[in-house]
């Protein structure tokens, strides 16, 4: 039976609940998942990630190994406060409770621990098998689907694995969404995934709005984004499936992507490189720190949206940060917090070049919407997030000694 019905200012409790979510070992899925595990004792979380090497695998591994920890640590606090009890009880009560939680749960799942709280399955989305393979197993209650080829300028030279993993890793996992109420299971209560601020591609009108068209995209990678959009919607008209976008606003931070002009500025800085603004620096970004993104993604994954008058069950909502900042400014802001660190020494030499292809002039949320639903807006600032990531990186890569050539 299908819980669109009586979801219409319903929140979910997410104790005892499996969340599945994807990208696990990307930048935001790696945020997201330890603040769910964090957050919650009684809460599974499965992190579902092909380990690509689009940049450096060694940045994934480690943000699994720190899951892992949050998981374990918490797992013992649990352990602590019940007194050891469970270790304590003998193996038929043992056995009775785990039955109870299976039938509870509608779970048939015999080969997973119920005393682990973090899974983790190494698997490509393009494989539908696999896809259907982890929702069989582990039959999630919330679906926060982050997984996707990220990069808008890659997009423009290598568009086959954006077609491969952006349309068919998420038309395999809409269905799989879809048959999670077959044979009249209780299915997937919420299903989230990640879209981008590249959907607004070339709109003129700021800031932008989830109510503005996005038809005009600059880039593959945003037409994709846009494609799993229209695919969502109509899957939830169609199947009755809760569904949310969230459009992403330049997501920056500590453990980031090597690939972001922030992270990739850092390096070249490091190194004594020339650092490149293109459209001779007259753009403009909405930053917006990986906390704001996950405490936005946290509240709606707690609540699906509304039922509509066409059948429909799906909501879009930015999350940026609402204050757009020049390039310009940006680099001088992160040469004031890296010069800080003791991280460089000197400022940072500059090369003007022209717009690249792909690109778009600004990006500027209106997160009204957002703010209506939930409650919240963005906070953190510039100044105060890169001062964050800047320590982050001194600690990682020159006390720990990482090479900061393998995240390029």
């Amino acid at each position: 039976m299908n819980v669109l019905n009586n979801t219409t200012d319903a929140c979910i409790d997410c104790s005892d609940k499996t969340i599945l979510v994807t990208g696990a070992a990307g930048f935001i899925g790696y945020y997201l998942c330890r603040a769910i595990l964090l957050q919650n004792q009684t809460v599974r979380v499965v992190g579902f990630d092909n380990l690509n090497d689009y940049y450096d695998v060694t940045l994934k591994e480690e943000r699994l190994r720190l899951l892992r920890e949050a998981a374990k640590t918490e797992e013992e606090k649990g352990e602590m406060a019940e007194g050891n009890t469970t270790r304590n009880n003998d193996k038929k009560s043992d056995d009775k409770r785990n039955d109870n939680k299976r039938n509870d749960n509608k779970r048939n799942d015999d080969k997973r621990n119920d005393d682990k709280r973090f899974f983790f399955v190494k698997g490509n989305l393009q494989d539908s098998a696999a896809v259907q393979k982890v929702f069989s197993d582990y039959q999630p209650d919330i679906v926060v689907h982050l997984a996707a080829q990220a990069g808008v300028r890659y997009s423009v030279t290598n568009p086959e694995v954006y077609m491969e993993t952006n349309l068919m890793g998420f038309f395999y996992m809409l269905e799989a969404c879809r048959h999670s109420y077959d044979n009249g299971k209780k299915g997937v209560e919420h299903f989230i995934y990640a879209s981008s601020s590249s959907v607004y591609g070339t709109n003129k009108k700021v800031p932008y709005s989830t109510e503005d068209k996005a038809d005009h995209p600059a880039s593959l990678y945003a037409a994709t984004k846009k494609a799993d959009e229209l695919l969502a919607y109509t899957y939830s008209r169609l199947y009755k499936i809760p569904v949310t976008g969230l459009r992403f606003f330049t997501v920056y931070g500590p453990l980031g992507r090597p690939d972001m002009a922030y992270f990739g500025f850092t390096n070249k800085l490091v190194r004594g490189e020339k650092i490149q603004l293109f459209n001779y620096g007259d753009m403009y970004r909405d930053f917006t720190y990986i906390d704001d993104i996950i405490t936005g993604t946290l509240k709606v994954l707690k609540k699906p949206p509304k039922k509509s008058e066409d059948g429909a069950c799906a909501k879009i909502y930015n999350i940026g940060g609402s204050r757009p900042e020049s390039l310009k400014n940006f680099v001088k802001t992160l040469e004031s917090c890296l010069l800080a660190e003791n991280i460089i020494q000197k400022p940072a030499e500059i090369e003007l070049l022209p717009m690249q292809q792909g690109d778009v002039y600004q990006t500027f949320a209106d997160v009204t919407e957002l703010e209506k639903d939930f409650g919240f807006r963005p906070e953190i600032t510039l100044e105060e997030g890169l001062a964050r990531y800047a320590r982050w990186y001194r600690t990682y890569y020159l006390e720990k000694g990482q090479d900061t050539k393998r995240s390029l």
